[in-house]
């Protein structure tokens, strides 16, 4: 229980129980409570809310007098707005210059709480004592780590289970008395409603988030790194809160499709007994869960909104200065030239040269080479012979064969060598020809015009060679008496 000092504290300053304790508190929580609370609205402009509260208070008038609540429309919402007060919440949208209107909290705490001082005309608790029952279950079982003892419960559920599968065959089924029913509705909804009360406070914490991350951006002086690595922490830490894991899950809830059409369904059968005084507000619960949702949901991403416009901002101003000091050096460069004609400085480029380091190959090992020394069963079998024969291509003769050609003339074609002289060992003959090296004899390879050069072998087969055109020329300075 608090103390006398914090309850007093508490009066004095928490906004619901100023509210309470205020004069017109019959007007604020009876307009405000149906216009933002009862219809789940949250954001009304301050002009529809002002014309709203005129008709509210024209009404008043005519009931009460026309000295009842002398001040204007317009006068009593900044009054409740006001920081003295903090029943409602004036704000700008972005993108509009319009003032928009929200209930707060406190407002939301007094109006439920004034909504208990009725009598109700039935108090249930049957179905409160199984909800608590089945709480306290959920929590034994669910932080029990034995496996035993969770087959163990698991197994009972089971047995549970087949009973009433078997009474059900059977046609013994177990239905609710209007009491329970009714009973079990009250608390539905009284739930529901706190349910939808909470969105606001956990709206207000996030909105105080941003407005914090606001004011560090605002102040900051050190690096960018620094920032984002507090912002995202601070940002984080609510994340994973008890607080921001609750909602987020529950958000993800209302986010499937499956579970919105279950809930939209047992909302109808349920709203379809008689037995149950249907409340529309009840009736249409999970679309108010849904837009109070989306509505805080989108309150957590300005906070990352926050965060890139402060990176835009960031960038922004780094490439002015960047164009700044360039231009900066553009002025000061014209000048020392008009000044200092023989100034000259060396560039080593005129632009650098960007090496990112993921464009380099990583360090790739050599494959270490791998020999097989053995010696297969079939290698004492195989013919060796041709691997000892070796043809010698006599090289004396070919020049020998040349001389002669060239005795009457100045040049032979390799052409004509063949055809006068065929090689008798066949391609390797006829490569010594291009091998030729010899004083007196010139050597003329033409690659662009081809020769094809056949001759017969010694199983008389005919081969034949697409070779580049060779001439062999007589050296003009080689004494004839050297030609045999």
């Amino acid at each position: 229980m608090l103390s006398h000092d914090e309850l007093s504290l508490l009066r004095d300053r928490h906004p619901a129980w100023r509210l309470l304790r205020a004069v017109n508190a019959a007007l604020v929580i009876g307009f405000l409570g149906r216009t933002f609370v009862e219809d789940n609205v949250r954001v009304l402009t301050q002009r529809e809310l002002v014309s709203r509260l005129d008709d509210e208070l024209y009404a008043l008038r005519e009931q009460l007098g026309e000295d009842a609540y002398p001040k204007s429309a317009a006068a009593y919402v900044t009054d409740w707005a006001s920081p003295e007060s903090g029943w409602l919440r004036l704000y700008y949208l972005e993108g509009s210059d319009e003032p928009h209107v929200d209930a707060t909290p406190s407002l939301e705490k007094a109006v439920a709480w004034v909504g208990t001082l009725q009598e109700r005309a039935f108090v249930g608790t049957e179905s409160r004592l199984h909800t608590l029952v089945g709480l306290l279950q959920q929590i034994v079982q669910g932080s029990d780590t034995d496996p035993e003892r969770r087959l163990e419960h698991l197994r009972a559920e089971r047995s549970r289970l087949d009973e009433q599968i078997a009474r059900a065959e059977a046609g013994e089924i177990d239905v609710l008395d209007p009491t329970a029913q009714r009973d079990r509705y009250q608390q539905f909804a009284s739930t529901a409603r706190e349910l939808l009360a909470d969105f606001r406070e956990v709206e207000v914490k996030f909105r105080a988030l941003d407005r914090q991350m606001r004011e560090t951006i605002a102040g900051w002086d050190r690096s960018k790194g620094e920032l984002l690595d507090q912002l995202l922490g601070d940002r984080n830490a609510i994340s994973e809160s008890d607080q921001g894991r609750s909602f987020q899950a529950f958000y993800d809830f209302l986010l499937s499709a499956e579970r919105q059409e279950e809930l939209g369904h047992l909302l109808d059968e349920v709203h379809r007994l008689e037995s149950i005084v249907a409340d529309e507000r009840v009736r249409r619960i999970d679309r108010d869960w849904l837009t109070a949702a989306d509505r805080t949901q989108a309150t957590v991403r300005t906070l990352s909104d926050q965060l890139r416009r402060f990176l835009d901002d960031t960038v922004w101003l780094e490439n002015r200065r960047v164009i700044e000091l360039l231009r900066g050096i553009e002025s000061a460069s014209v000048a020392l030239r008009d000044a200092r004609p023989d100034l000259v400085m060396e560039l080593d480029a005129t632009r650098p040269e960007v090496a990112l380091p993921f464009e380099r190959p990583l360090y790739v090992p050599p494959a270490p080479p791998r020999i097989d020394s053995t010696v297969s069963e079939a290698a004492d079998s195989a013919e060796t012979a041709a691997l000892f024969t070796v043809d010698h291509v006599d090289h004396q003769r070919i020049v020998s064969q040349i001389r002669a050609a060239l005795r009457h003339r100045a040049q032979v074609s390799l052409g004509d060598l063949v055809d006068e002289h065929p090689p008798e060992q066949g391609l390797a003959e006829l490569m010594a020809y291009f091998a030729l090296t010899e004083d007196g004899i010139d050597l003329v390879i033409d690659d662009e015009a081809r020769q094809r050069v056949e001759w017969l072998a010694d199983d008389e087969t005919r081969r034949e060679a697409d070779v580049p055109t060779l001439l062999y020329v007589r050296h003009d300075q080689s004494p004839a008496k050297d030609l045999p």
